[in-house]
């Protein structure tokens, strides 16, 4: 095919390297969209550094010390049942299964998305074909070498409707909608991969066929379900702590037990690594319950070296803890209490937006999560993510809440519940307090129903209205696809609309900037009109670490990118 001639460009990087040389894109975006386009990271920072004032990107401060080989780290996380990565929910099982397998791509901390698995991506011009290259030479812990075979049972997967993996909202450019049936017999519609949208090209090449542009493909291959297993995995029961040597990570998993502990071991047998060897020997994960504190007095004691997240309550202790580090980033993470709004009261519209009137998102940040964060606008679209497009601030408004619930016939008042589980903190019941405090001032009256994290995940996408924790992700229109298409397995608002669809679908195809924004705004602006949630603010979340472990940083979506990590002893 054309698009795959040797030395080939997207002709659309040139027009981005005008666009930043005249200050029209800025870095950000630049480094983000001409990557995606097949441009090596490398290249599109050393464009950038030499065409701006900023200083030379690609030097840490850790590439100026000497990382040691070898050691151990603990890390204070709820080890948690996992079987399928493909159905994963929870970042903390994907963190445990990325040591021991992998993905087509991987995008750093700097939202920027490089070759992994894949050792180069390359996109026709209209972006509705993808070409994958699959590096050679990569093995699997059982001895097998990596293929295109692997590749495509791994993308079929996740689009079998019988799987309900969320990669459907993430790949719905290569699905078509058919009538069907769900477990009880009731007539659905269902949406399956369309006959022919992956292709073998040969043993290391995989085309992907859309049926609209996306540029964002790469990016969706690191979503953290998008793991690619062994093709025979299915076949073997599809459980990776029974079958690790079916990833093609460094370590294998050594020891696992639920609410206990996952021990990961550098892989033995004569098993050579693709890619640079880890530094680490071992990973362990010490599950020290849901109570963050309990995770603080473990590193405090030097039972554990990190933790997984840090609980802002216990942020002003760990800062003055004698040889801890606090590690800090800003994030599209969220608690989004979104609302079923096909069910009563919420089916009347005027209830949704005297909900969203009578919120004050501005106080929710600064009492439930102290400030850190940035307000949001009831979207769920970041400023931290470069599609988000600016719209006009809605002031809050008591009174005209208070009509509109007197207009639905609630004049005399409103009872309603809130459930929350706390998975992330106790903010998520702070703010669902703030929240009560808010609506009461318009006649509602908010029942906060917490309940124990693991419980809440039995309901979160049946109750009519729940916060619900969403991680980060580099797009808005990654979360959107996933959280809100009419139809994907997360969408727990049970939201359908065909305009938000359609301006989804165009604002994933669209490379130019300032088209995109454009678009954008109609897409967060159908949302806010919809009324379907109150998402109050964007979250910067944290960690602590001992100061032995080098080279640690923060993931905004919380990965656990080790390979580079090492213990300074």
């Amino acid at each position: 095919m054309d698009h795959e001639k040797q030395g080939r460009v997207h002709p659309r990087v040139a027009d981005l390297k005008n666009k930043f040389l005249k200050g029209e894109v800025d870095r950000r975006e630049f480094l983000r969209t001409t990557t995606l386009l097949g441009l090596s990271a490398a290249a599109a920072y050393s464009f950038t550094d030499t065409f701006s004032n900023e200083l030379p990107s690609l030097i840490s401060s850790a590439e100026a010390a000497t990382p040691k080989k070898g050691g151990t780290i603990r890390c204070a996380m709820q080890v948690q049942d996992m079987s399928d990565p493909a159905v994963y929910d929870w970042v903390e099982k994907s963190n445990v299964t990325r040591q021991m397998a992998e993905y087509l791509t991987i995008t750093g901390s700097d939202n920027v998305t490089r070759p992994y698995l894949a050792e180069k991506w390359v996109p026709s011009d209209d972006l509705k074909t993808w070409t994958f290259h699959i590096r050679k030479g990569v093995k699997f812990g059982n001895g097998d070498e990596l293929t295109a075979d692997d590749v495509i049972v791994n993308i079929k997967r996740w689009l079998d409707p019988n799987v309900g993996s969320s990669m459907v909202g993430m790949l719905n450019t290569m699905l078509k909608e058919e009538d069907g049936k769900d477990k009880d017999g009731k007539a659905i519609k269902v949406k399956r991969m369309i006959e022919g949208s992956v292709e073998k090209v040969d043993t290391y090449t995989v085309r992907i066929h859309l049926n609209s542009p996306d540029l964002s493909i790469p990016e969706k291959m690191y979503h953290y379900p998008a793991v690619i297993m062994h093709r025979s995995f299915a076949e073997k029961g599809a459980n990776i702590t029974k079958t690790p040597d079916l990833g093609t990570g460094p370590y294998t998993l050594a020891e696992f037990r639920v609410g206990e502990i996952a021990i990961l071991k550098r892989r033995g047998g004569g098993f050579k690594y693709w890619g640079e060897d880890p530094l680490l020997d071992e990973i362990h994960y010490i599950d020290t319950g849901q109570d963050s504190a309990a995770s603080l007095a473990a590193l405090a004691s030097g039972q554990v070296d990190t933790m997984y997240v840090l609980d802002l309550t216990l942020l002003g202790a760990a800062e003055t803890m004698p040889g801890v580090k606090v590690h800090e980033v800003t994030t599209a993470q969220t608690g989004c209490m979104r609302i079923q709004a096909e069910r009563a009261p919420y089916k009347d519209i005027r209830v949704r937006q005297a909900m969203q009137l009578a919120a004050d998102n501005e106080q929710m940040l600064k009492t439930a999560h102290q400030g850190r964060g940035m307000v949001a606008e009831n979207h769920h679209v970041c400023g931290c993510q470069p599609d988000y497009a600016p719209l006009p601030k809605i002031k809050r408004n008591v009174g005209k809440a208070k009509q509109l619930l007197a207009d639905a016939g609630h004049g005399g008042g409103l009872d309603i519940t809130c459930n929350v589980g706390n998975t992330n903190g106790q903010w998520e019941t702070d703010q669902v307090i703030v929240l009560k405090q808010n609506l009461a001032e318009a006649g509602i009256n908010v029942n906060v129903n917490v309940m124990p994290a693991a419980q809440y995940w039995d309901v979160w996408d049946k109750a009519d209205f729940s916060l619900t924790v969403w991680t980060h992700r580099p797009l808005g229109t990654m979360l959107l696809g996933v959280a809100y298409r009419t139809g994907v397995p997360w969408n727990e608002a049970k939201y359908s609309s065909k305009e938000f669809d359609d301006l989804l679908t165009q604002a994933e195809s669209t490379v130019d900037i300032n088209k995109r924004h454009k678009i954008m705004a109609k897409v967060e602006k159908r949302l806010q009109d919809d009324a379907i949630m109150i998402q109050p603010y964007f979250r910067s979340v944290m960690t602590a670490a001992s100061d032995k472990v080098q080279n640690l940083g923060i993931h905004p979506t919380n990965y656990h990118q080790w390979n580079k990590v090492w213990i300074d002893s």
